[in-house]
């Protein structure tokens, strides 16, 4: 039986990470991974291929005026593009694999492939793709088995007119017509990226808006924007039935019956412990499979930790991450700060959301007396020149330390700049930082500057009566 210092069970962006850190305090480690390639969900069938579409998708269409639907050229040649498009993914996914591989080699992390489960609480039984297994016994086990999307036994996919945010990735033809049953992250990603293309995209959910986690003035905002490229809304409505017709998909609501070519159902995700034997030796799991964990991502048995997907929301790549890494240093005895405040959210789509703190509900619940500064788009020279005349950054700040209890951005580039949000709140820093800040111009970035003096100057009147 082969011992090592730690295991780690799935190579996706948290794996990595716990694997690598482990190796770096001189731990004899081994991670094990039951898929044919390396980097799990986030780089082979979710977070960087629907990226890659995303980019390839805004790169084409950037000619239309922003906010509009697609003025993709010539609908003849969409083949065409969806083609070209599948190649550059897969030239990405390829290159980052190879950067991973590269990384888990230099720092002697060994590869393992095959499907784990326990025999223990510190053996695993490895089942070889190539048939044999063998028994691997480790002081620490670190799980990193990540989600996969959610498949209702009802609903008929066929990985061709129905279909999952996996099987979407793979089509090979774009459909003139599209249903999406969902009104998340991953729902709102794909419609924005279908209907910036040109497709029809209509979009079923039950709740009132898309997105109901966000601020309602940003989430407003996207829709408006989707509603600008085209995209039908369904809100409010139930699926009562699905059925696959000859030539596409039947979706039926409380109020209509939507015929498309293509359908897909993105409601959740689900984790992967199938076959893993938790039952056996009495991790604990929530009502819905994910596991609990501590702050210091251990599971109710001290020496198996779990992090990324597997413990649920926020189920991000960057998060997944940082998780590996403290259930790593955790797990070698090594000092480790823990960076779970004011953690970074992004969401791609057309046009990108973004944000770090408090929404509006919550600090309005938690009874906090703050003010509100708004940076628009259209109002600084970059945004003029990219055309994006709908974007926008909210601060949300305190009254009493002046420090900042939330950003939220909605529009192009979110994703980059909500990290100058996140790094003032992590450094305790007030609304008078970006005040006194001076920004690069033209930029967006400039939006900060704006909405603290917005701030300011709110305060300023709050303090003369």
């Amino acid at each position: 039986m082969q011992h090592y210092d730690i295991l780690v069970i799935g190579s996706g962006p948290a794996g990595q990470h716990a694997a690598i850190h482990a190796a770096k305090h001189g731990k004899n480690v081994a991670l094990v991974e039951r898929k044919p390639r390396i980097g799990g969900a986030g780089l082979q069938t979710g977070t960087i291929p629907s990226k890659a579409l995303r980019e390839i998708a805004y790169s084409t269409t950037i000619g239309a005026s922003h906010g509009m639907r697609s003025a993709y050229p010539d609908i003849s040649r969409q083949h065409d593009f969806l083609t070209e498009a599948i190649r550059k993914k897969d030239v990405i996914i390829d290159k980052q694999e190879s950067v991973i591989l590269n990384q888990l080699m230099r720092h002697g992390v060994t590869l393992i492939p095959g499907e784990a489960g326990f025999r223990d609480e510190h053996t695993l039984c490895v089942q070889s793709p190539h048939g044999g297994e063998k028994l691997l016994h480790a002081d620490a086990i670190i799980l990193a088995t990540g989600s996969r999307p959610r498949r209702p036994d009802h609903i008929p996919f066929d990985k061709k007119r129905v279909l999952d945010s996996t099987s979407i990735l793979k089509m090979q033809h774009l459909p003139k017509t599209l249903t999406i049953v969902g009104g998340g992250v991953i729902a709102c990603e794909f419609a924005t990226i279908y209907a910036s293309l040109g497709v029809a995209v209509t979009l079923v959910d039950k709740h009132t808006h898309v997105l109901p986690f966000l601020c309602r003035d940003i989430s407003e905002t996207l829709q408006t924007a989707m509603l600008n490229m085209g995209v039908r809304f369904h809100l409010q409505q139930e699926i009562t039935a699905i059925t696959c017709k000859d030539h596409g998909v039947c979706t039926c609501t409380d109020d209509a019956m939507l015929e498309s070519d293509c359908l897909l159902y993105a409601l959740g995700r689900v984790p992967n412990t199938e076959g893993l034997g938790l039952d056996k030796i009495g991790i604990e799991a929530s009502p819905r499979g994910w596991l609990e964990v501590n702050k210091h991502c251990q599971t109710n048995i001290d020496h198996i930790y779990a992090v990324g997907d597997l413990i649920g929301s926020p189920s991000l790549a960057a998060t997944g991450m940082e998780q590996g890494r403290i259930a790593s240093m955790h797990a070698c005895h090594a000092e480790s700060n823990i960076t779970f405040n004011h953690l970074p959210m992004a969401i791609y789509t057309i046009p990108e959301v973004a944000w770090v703190g408090k929404t509006t509900a919550e600090l309005d619940e938690l009874h906090c007396d703050y003010v509100t500064g708004y940076g628009l788009y259209r109002e600084t020279a970059r945004g003029q020149i990219i055309g994006d005349q709908n974007g926008m950054l909210k601060l949300q700040v305190d009254k009493t330390s002046r420090q900042l209890l939330g950003v939220h951005i909605v529009g192009e580039l979110a994703s980059e700049l909500i990290h100058i949000g996140q790094m003032v709140m992590n450094l305790g820093g007030t609304v008078d930082t970006l005040v006194e800040h001076v920004f690069n111009y033209p930029t967006l970035a400039e939006c900060y500057k704006i909405a603290a003096l917005d701030c300011s100057d709110q305060l300023e009147a709050l303090s003369r009566g």
